[in-house]
């Protein structure tokens, strides 16, 4: 039985209920389950593959900043910015391979790690853009969803206490 996370239910009350299928009421949904699964196995695998690779492209990006910059190695503000967007993309692919590693062991949707994920995808956008040429209704909606994102990550998280 799955752990209780809410006090205000009954201690047996199982909060993968309705998740869990059983072979012998309905074959057909439970091969479908397995078939379900396999294939989140292979995006497992797959973003394991995209994670070694980005951390590949981060190597690349400073050592290519690192190389064109002319006073012995210093990067410029650009290059951090650049530089800052590749470890944000693979800290991003690490945080959704997570995410796909917490599906095949509970089998229930972890609202804050998504969460979380959402919040370190927006980080990185924003630690990237380029305020010159946005328009304040961009910058503002931005924040409205930083700020969304944040109320919705600090309810659940107290929720969890």
């Amino acid at each position: 039985m799955a752990k209780n996370p809410d006090p205000a239910l009954p201690p047996d009350h199982d909060s993968t209920e309705g998740l869990q299928i059983d072979q012998g009421e309905e074959p057909l949904i439970h091969g479908l389950h397995v078939v379900i699964r396999f294939c989140v196995r292979i995006l497992a695998v797959l973003m394991t593959l995209v994670i070694i690779w980005s951390v590949a492209d981060v190597a690349w990006v400073l050592y290519q900043r690192a190389s064109t910059s002319p006073v012995m190695g210093l990067l410029g503000v650009n290059d951090i910015l650049a530089s800052f967007g590749a470890f944000m993309a693979t800290l991003i692919a690490i945080e959704i391979f997570l995410n796909i590693v917490l599906y095949l062991r509970d089998d229930v949707l972890h609202v804050k790690l998504v969460l979380a994920t959402a919040l370190m995808a927006i980080a990185r956008k924003v630690i990237v853009l380029d305020y010159k040429t946005l328009e304040p209704e961009y910058i503002w909606a931005t924040a409205a969803v930083i700020l969304a994102l944040s109320i919705g990550y600090w309810l659940v998280a107290r929720k969890m206490e």
